[in-house]
């Protein structure tokens, strides 16, 4: 008879042999670590810094492109030549824009980074429409409807229309004019000028120095009383024997029509919507 015999074994309790990193130590790794870090960015930095800094990246030149009607790209390179700073890296773009923007006629200037030592600009020139202010005044305003100032005698066409106004308001009496313009060629008159008065109210000159008086309004209001003017004038000036040239005044300021004076007539009274004069 065979007899078996078990044995147990018990594990052995595990023993901890990691040993305890000093607080003092684990700091003196840091700081290593720290320093070790600082000295890779510094030499890092001192290469970049020395890099930007190499005379093959200073600015040896300008390409100007676009629009230079008005001003000579040798000239406008050698004005703002003289006011650069920094090279290839470090020349600052928005200072650079603001040198060529402020050149008479530079409406805009974008200026890009030419790789290795150039920048390139491109220029975009003030388009005059109309003169602006009175007639002393040299500004002129732009296809945007902004005011700017340059040389009048750099015009190729002198002969502009004049709008005045507050200055903050310029783009609204551009659109009057560009609204009016067109209506008062139907009826065989230029519009010279157009104002925008202190009050608000419109005030324009055409044909030989007759003035008309638009009142106040956006160019919706203006157009419906422009539009009775153009449906009547026509035909009120042919029966009082006149052509539309001879027109002196005229003001659209009454409710149901207006006020019409010609050249040897008395001031007539024009009610819309048919044509009617009174004494």
């Amino acid at each position: 008879m065979t007899t078996r015999y078990t044995t147990h074994l018990r594990p052995r309790p595990e023993v901890n042999t990691s040993v305890a990193v000093p607080l003092d130590v684990r700091l003196m790794h840091m700081a290593a670590s720290l320093m070790f870090v600082s000295v890779i960015v510094g030499v890092l930095c001192a290469g970049v810094w020395a890099l930007v800094r190499l005379p093959a990246f200073a600015l040896t030149g300008i390409t100007v492109l676009g629009e230079v009607e008005h001003n000579n790209a040798v000239t406008l390179r050698a004005n703002v030549a003289s006011k650069l700073t920094g090279n290839f890296f470090t020349a600052d773009l928005g200072r650079v824009r603001s040198t060529f923007e402020s050149v008479p006629w530079v409406r805009l200037a974008t200026v890009q980074r030419e790789f290795p030592n150039r920048l390139r600009v491109t220029l975009q020139e003030h388009q005059p429409v109309a003169f602006w202010g009175d007639d002393s005044d040299a500004r002129m305003v732009n296809t945007y409807g902004e005011v700017f100032e340059a040389n009048v005698g750099d015009l190729d066409d002198d002969n502009l229309p004049r709008l005045s106004g507050p200055d903050s308001q310029s783009e609204q009496v551009l659109a009057m004019y560009l609204a009016l313009a067109p209506v008062f060629k139907n009826m065989t008159l230029a519009l010279d000028s157009l104002e925008l008065t202190g009050r608000g109210s419109w005030r324009a000159h055409v044909g030989r120095g007759a003035v008309i008086e638009l009142g106040r309004g956006n160019t919706q209001e203006v157009m419906a009383r422009m539009q009775v003017m153009g449906q009547t004038l026509v035909q009120v000036t042919q029966k009082l024997g006149r052509k539309v040239g001879a027109i002196e005044s005229a003001d659209l300021r009454h409710e149901n029509g207006y006020a019409l004076r010609l050249r040897g007539v008395s001031t007539q009274d024009v009610l819309a919507p048919r044509a009617r004069t009174g004494r």
